[in-house]
């Protein structure tokens, strides 16, 4: 081989100048003045990370409801002591004072209780996964402006630090119009062995986990629509749980892709990465885990950089959901994290599902609910 194809394959190492981080507001808004009474509806594990997070950002939580009143006192006692506690949600909605409520037992459970939290004309954030039908998050969201209140879900991977700086970069132009996307996570979910409430999910990783991934796509992806979803799982033999510990996804744009790889049984060796290459740039997040991503690398055409990151997923994630929501209500337009812009995501997500169930390619919208 001659000495100029020494190299074949191999590009040449570029030492790149370091450049001034660009700053973006990436971190939990709130509002200005407004500061409503909040009630809260469900106390279920998810819930005292709702509630840590909401008094640490200064909100109001004056009312917790749970069917075990037990549970929610509990919750009151641990962080708003002042609150009252509810056996009976409709008695809390009952409440004049009370604006907002946050509702967050599982989606059957649920829809009943968005329907009349909506027509008590109280503003609602409904916890994730929003729906399981389509036509019924439109009828939710057409409800809600039939009754001049917002409706937002608790899609809370939008505010983890790496996922809401990389959005802010894309909406900012740093690196341009996205080419792909590759979301890489190795973890180790074997902590649900047992527990029927995960066990019995079969699409526990494409759907129960990587509901954020599909709504981070379409956030990242708002500008361009998805033509079509690939999507496949895989069980072994020596797993510890029932469903398909390995799952992969594509998503196709007319001029770009998303690549989604996951492997829910990793005991040794965990990390996740995300990295974005656009027209103008790369950006990408690595760490050991999704709630320990300490920095973004950014490479752009001036030179590249390494920014430190502050707070995390599960304390990022909570105050950016609910302060955009109370954002949205005090400028009086729609929330980032809107049910309408929800849907978006629930139908790459659904068509996803039918992918792997059927190992075809599916257009998303074409399934609009799932069983």
């Amino acid at each position: 081989m001659s000495k100029e194809n020494d190299g074949y394959g191999l590009s040449a190492e570029k030492s790149a100048k370091e450049i001034k981080p660009p700053k973006l507001n990436y971190l939990p808004r709130k509002p200005k003045s407004y500061n409503p009474k909040i009630g809260l509806i469900g106390t279920g594990g998810i819930s005292d990370y709702h509630l840590k997070n909401y008094k640490a950002f200064g909100l109001k939580v004056v009312a917790i409801s749970n069917r075990t009143p037990s549970k929610a006192a509990a919750l009151r006692d641990k962080y708003y002591p002042d609150a009252e506690v509810y056996e009976d949600y409709k008695k809390l909605l009952e409440r004049e004072d009370i604006e907002v409520v946050d509702i967050t037992p599982h989606p059957m459970d649920r829809l009943p209780i968005l329907k009349e939290a909506l027509r008590s004309k109280k503003h609602v954030l409904s916890q994730k996964p929003f729906v399981l039908d389509l036509k019924e998050g439109e009828e939710l969201v057409k409800l809600a402006k039939e009754n001049n209140v917002k409706i937002a879900v608790n899609q809370n991977g939008r505010w983890a630090p790496h996922f809401s700086y990389m959005r802010e970069a894309i909406d900012a132009g740093i690196i341009g119009r996205p080419v792909s996307v590759d979301f890489s996570l190795q973890w180790d979910q074997t902590w649900i062995t047992g527990n029927p409430a995960f066990e019995n999910i079969h699409h526990m990783v494409l759907f129960d986990f990587a509901i954020h991934w599909f709504d981070i796509t379409a956030s990242f992806m708002k500008k361009y629509t998805p033509k079509n979803v690939y999507a496949s799982v895989v069980k072994y033999d020596e797993q510890q749980y029932s469903p398909p510990a390995l799952a992969s996804c594509i998503i196709n744009y007319e001029q770009s892709q998303v690549r989604m790889a996951f492997n829910a049984h990793t005991v040794l060796g965990e990390e996740d990465v995300t990295t974005i290459v656009g027209t103008k740039g790369t950006i990408r997040s690595r760490g050991p885990g999704l709630n320990d991503q300490p920095l973004i690398e950014l490479y752009v055409e001036g030179g590249a950089v390494k920014i430190p990151l502050e707070g995390s997923w599960f304390e990022n994630g909570f105050k950016g959901t609910m302060g955009e929501l109370l954002c949205a209500i005090e400028e009086d337009r729609e929330p980032l994290n809107s049910a309408e812009d929800n849907l978006n995501s629930l139908r790459l997500c659904f068509g996803a599902l039918e992918s792997a169930n059927k190992n075809k390619i599916i257009v998303p919208g074409k399934v609009n609910k799932i069983s």
